[in-house]
């Protein structure tokens, strides 16, 4: 039963990505986020986006809520909608990328670092816009047919893709000791790792990047992509992270990922509808941090 349910979900959405990808990006982006916004506040992911967004913004009134609900569906749907276009120059060529001067040179192993907001699966094709090899970390779709579909589209971007894991981390250092890039997307939930302060709450956030960065001594260069209207977008290349080492692991670590999470608040803050606030990113019963959240 299992085995059928994966073919069927896999059927399902290799006809809307054949459907996608026949049509024109904008009318594509379009179609994709009428699709979410149409469906998405019926499932189940809704409440979870919404206790999150209330916890978060207590504040918030009913409409401004929904305006932030609706408009994360709408550009999940259109990051849908436009991955099927990414082997081409289509979405690239829509991008304005600022910041091109804190790149790292090639050869030079780097770290980035983003998050699910805007579309995020145009922050690792930055790397081979300035002549650099990039190689990406990505959580596995639970459907293993679907996942397969995905890694054949974002194969066409990075040199080289593993799942995040003991695995991947063997690949993830091996690529940087060849000088590469290696980009992962932080930002979702994790049963283990370190409580950062993250909104003010404590949430389980992973120590993989900061460990990596500690071990090679290597710059954490955040990279926001932002949809800015439509179907175009601006990609932020940021300068690397600053901060001092205290030799200590446990609290260099904690450094680094508190920076990180204050990072993604000040993203969040000022475009909360780009991001997939359906991420069980805190307990039930969140813990208010004893650190100041940015």
């Amino acid at each position: 039963m299992k085995q059928l349910k994966y073919h069927l979900e896999a059927a399902g959405v290799s006809m809307l990505f054949g459907l996608f990808k026949t049509l024109p990006i904008d009318i594509a982006s379009a179609l994709g986020g009428f699709i979410a916004r149409s469906i998405g506040p019926y499932l189940r992911a809704h409440m979870a986006a919404t206790n999150n967004l209330t916890l978060m913004y207590p504040k918030m009134t009913f409409s401004e809520r929904h305006k932030v609900l609706m408009g994360m569906w709408d550009n999940l749907g259109r990051v849908a909608a436009e991955l099927p276009h990414l082997p081409g120059d289509v979405l690239l060529n829509r991008m304005e990328i600022l910041g091109k001067e804190n790149m790292p040179k090639p050869g030079d192993a780097t770290l980035f670092f983003s998050g699910h907001i805007g579309n995020w699966e145009l922050t690792y094709p930055i790397a081979p816009l300035t002549g650099l090899t990039a190689t990406l970390a990505y959580r596995e779709a639970n459907n293993p047919i679907v996942d397969k579909m995905i890694r054949d589209i974002r194969s066409t971007r990075a040199g080289t893709l593993f799942a995040k894991g003991s695995n991947g981390a063997i690949k993830m250092i091996r690529a940087l000791k060849q000088g590469d890039v290696v980009a992962l997307l932080t930002d979702q939930k994790m049963n283990e790792g370190m409580p950062i302060p993250f909104f003010g709450y404590d949430a389980m956030t992973a120590t993989t990047i900061a460990e990596l960065a500690l071990r090679f001594d290597l710059p954490i260069i955040p990279i926001r992509i932002v949809r800015t209207g439509g179907c175009h977008f601006k990609g932020h290349i940021y300068p690397a992270l600053q901060y001092e080492k205290t030799g200590d692991k446990d609290t260099d670590v904690r450094t680094i990922l508190t920076l990180m999470n204050a990072t993604f608040e000040s993203w969040i803050r000022e475009f909360p509808e780009q991001w997939f606030w359906v991420h069980k990113r805190w307990p039930k019963e969140p813990k208010k941090s004893d650190v100041k959240s940015a």
